[in-house]
C-alpha cells in the first residue's frame, strides 16, 4: 500500500465558461473532460489536464453560480502549484500572464524551488514553481525532513526587495506558451492550512505513510510552521504541504468560489483502496463507501482539520467514454444518469471550448 502522489484538486468556480476560458487559453490546459457533479447533477464539473488527463495534471471545477467568494482558513486549502522545469520558463509565464493584465507576485525564492503567484478569476491562488533546486540544498538525501530547517535570514531580507522582484521578467514579448512554458506535467504541490503540525504528520506521514521531506517555516511568516510530505525523494507532483495557524488568527475555511472543495492522491488499484479504506476506519476515521466516478474509482475522508481528502485509483481514466481528440467537447454522463440527459442539459449553459492544441515543442 502506497500513496503514488497527487491526483487532482477540485475547486469551487461561479462561471464555467470563465473557468474554461482562463484555463485553456491563459495557462493552456486541456478541458480532458465535460460531465456534472455526480452528487448534484445540475451542475458541471469540469476537468483539466494535459493531454489525456493524467492523474496529477487534473484540476477540476464544480461549477456553482451564486456561490459567494470563499475565504482560505483551516480546514481549507491556501494555494495550489503548478510546475516548471527552470526558472527561465517561470520568468516566461510571469511575463505572459502580466501581459494579460494578470497580476504576478514574484519570483520569489524559496530555496528548495522558485515561485510566481496570481490567481484565476473567482480569486483561486495558483503558484508556478520550478521542479528545483529541491530538499537538499540545506539537509543530506537520507536526511531530509528529519531536523527543522530554519529559513535563510538573507533571503527572507532578498524576498522583501519588492522592486527588484517586480523588475524581474522576460525581457521580451512571450507570444505563446511554447512547449518549455508547458504546465502539462501537472502539479507541482498543494498547500494546506491546519492547527496542529504534528497531528497533521500523523495523518499523512503515519498513516498515509508520506515521507516527511522538509521541517522549515513559512518564509512569509517565520512563526508559522511549513512542513511538506511528498512520495519517495518528494519529488514534485507528490508534495503536500501545511502551515500551521492558531484558530484565534487565522480562522476556519469559508466554502465558496475560489477555494478546493477537496484534493485527490493517488491509488495504484481498486483492491489497494479497499485496503486504505478498511486501514482509515480502523484508526478512526469517517470514510466514504467506494465511490463510481466513472473514470476512477474514490474514497472520501477528512484530514484532522475537517479538510477532505479522496484517495481515487490511477484509471480506467478518461478516455473511457470519448476518443482521445474530441476529448472535453461535449457533455459526457455516467450510465446511471443518461435517462436525465434532456433535464440535466436544461440546467447547464452550452459551453464553447476551444480547439485543443499542444504548446509548440511540447
Amino acid at each position: 500500500m502506497k500513496i503514488l502522489g497527487l491526483h487532482h484538486i477540485t475547486l469551487v468556480c461561479s462561471d464555467a465558461q470563465q473557468t474554461v476560458d482562463f484555463y485553456t487559453q491563459i495557462l493552456g490546459q486541456r478541458l480532458v473532460k465535460q460531465t456534472v457533479n455526480f452528487d448534484d447533477p445540475g451542475s458541471y464539473h469540469l476537468y483539466f489536464g494535459d493531454e489525456i488527463g493524467h492523474p496529477g495534471t487534473a484540476i477540476t471545477f464544480f461549477e456553482w453560480p451564486q456561490a459567494r467568494r470563499g475565504h482560505p482558513g483551516i480546514g481549507g486549502t491556501h494555494h495550489f502549484a503548478l510546475r516548471v522545469e527552470d526558472y527561465d520558463s517561470l520568468l516566461k509565464w510571469k511575463r505572459w500572464l502580466t501581459d494579460h493584465h494578470i497580476r504576478v507576485d514574484g519570483p520569489y525564492d524559496r530555496h528548495y524551488f522558485k515561485s510566481i503567484y496570481f490567481r484565476d478569476p473567482d480569486g483561486a491562488i495558483i503558484e508556478i514553481a520550478t521542479d528545483g533546486p529541491g530538499w537538499t540544498m540545506d539537509e543530506a538525501p537520507d536526511r531530509i525532513g528529519t531536523e527543522y530547517r530554519p529559513p535563510p535570514p538573507q533571503m527572507l531580507i532578498n524576498n522583501r526587495d519588492e522592486e527588484r522582484i517586480k523588475a524581474e521578467t522576460w525581457p521580451d514579448a512571450v507570444e505563446q506558451i511554447t512547449g518549455d512554458m508547458a504546465l502539462l506535467n501537472g502539479m507541482h504541490h498543494i498547500s494546506a492550512i491546519g492547527m496542529n503540525i504534528e497531528r497533521t504528520n500523523d495523518f499523512y506521514g503515519g498513516l498515509l505513510g508520506m515521507r516527511l521531506v522538509k521541517r522549515t517555516s513559512n518564509f512569509d511568516d517565520p512563526n508559522s510552521a511549513h512542513w511538506y510530505w511528498g512520495v519517495d525523494d518528494g519529488k514534485p507532483g507528490t508534495l503536500v504541504t501545511y502551515f500551521e495557524r492558531h484558530p484565534a488568527r487565522e480562522g476556519y475555511v469559508q466554502m465558496g468560489a475560489g477555494q478546493t472543495h477537496h484534493f485527490a492522491l493517488a491509488v495504484s488499484s481498486e483492491d489497494e483502496q479497499r485496503e486504505w479504506r478498511g486501514k482509515l476506519i480502523e484508526a478512526g476515521y469517517r470514510v466514504s463507501p467506494v465511490m463510481d466516478r466513472v473514470y476512477f474509482r474514490s474514497i472520501y475522508t477528512n484530514d484532522p482539520d475537517g479538510h477532505i481528502v479522496e484517495l481515487a485509483t490511477v484509471g480506467p481514466g478518461f478516455p473511457i467514454d470519448e476518443p482521445v481528440e474530441s476529448l472535453g467537447t461535449t457533455l459526457k454522463l455516467p450510465p446511471w444518469l443518461e435517462p436525465q440527459r434532456s433535464a440535466i442539459q436544461n440546467q447547464l449553459k452550452p459551453l464553447t471550448v476551444p480547439a485543443w492544441r499542444a504548446p509548440e515543442g511540447t
